[in-house]
């Protein structure tokens, strides 16, 4: 069983990663699957290097995201032309990840769970809720960036409403890292008893 968690920015989904894996689950994360697929010698690097110059990457020869987010951000077509190279390779990254796991259920960890359509490689969806309120103040907090690229960034996201109703399960996450915990290890034994 794999279970497809995510939740808007500033959610608290690595909150609720972090709960499930110290129950032993393991945890496939899209976010860290679409850095593996860009790694130095990686085909899906060498692509994006052919396509944008040398000059999209670090003097380590590693990608600069930074400028990479610049030139998508500001382009429609360049950033199409990126998600039809990398959302493939991201995939089979996730799928390989996925296949390995060995634990009772395993948790695919995507903020873009329904934009990418992962959500297919899911049996059940658990989504983490907060108001768009919480979301601002939390991501303003922990990233230390501004207002508006926060709001584009929930902008960019499926709505709160339209995740909900897509939801097989919700956490709402609104009270303290206990309560987090609390609802995580009811999820599990819910889990468990569904394998």
């Amino acid at each position: 069983m794999i279970i497809g968690l995510t939740g808007g920015i500033g959610s608290g989904k690595t909150a609720v990663s972090d709960s499930f894996e110290a129950l032993g689950i393991t945890i496939v994360d899209a976010d860290l699957a679409s850095r593996v697929v860009v790694e130095k010698g990686k085909p899906s690097l060498n692509s994006i290097e052919e396509h944008f110059g040398n000059e999209i990457l670090t003097p380590e020869g590693e990608l600069d995201r930074a400028k990479l987010r610049e030139i998508i951000f500001n382009s429609d077509s360049e950033k199409q032309w990126l998600e039809s190279l990398l959302h493939p390779a991201i995939a089979n990254q996730i799928q390989e990840e996925l296949s390995s796991s060995k634990s009772p259920y395993t948790i695919l960890v995507s903020p873009l769970l329904f934009e990418t359509n992962q959500k297919e490689f899911c049996s059940k969806v658990l989504v983490v809720d907060v108001p768009v309120e919480t979301q601002v103040s939390r991501t303003l907090e922990r990233d230390g960036v501004s207002e508006e690229q926060v709001n584009s960034i929930i902008n960019s996201q499926i709505d709160r409403e339209k995740r909900l109703e897509l939801a097989d399960e919700v956490i709402l996450n609104n009270g303290s890292l206990a309560d987090l915990q609390e609802a995580v290890r009811e999820l599990h034994h819910k889990f468990l008893s569904e394998i």
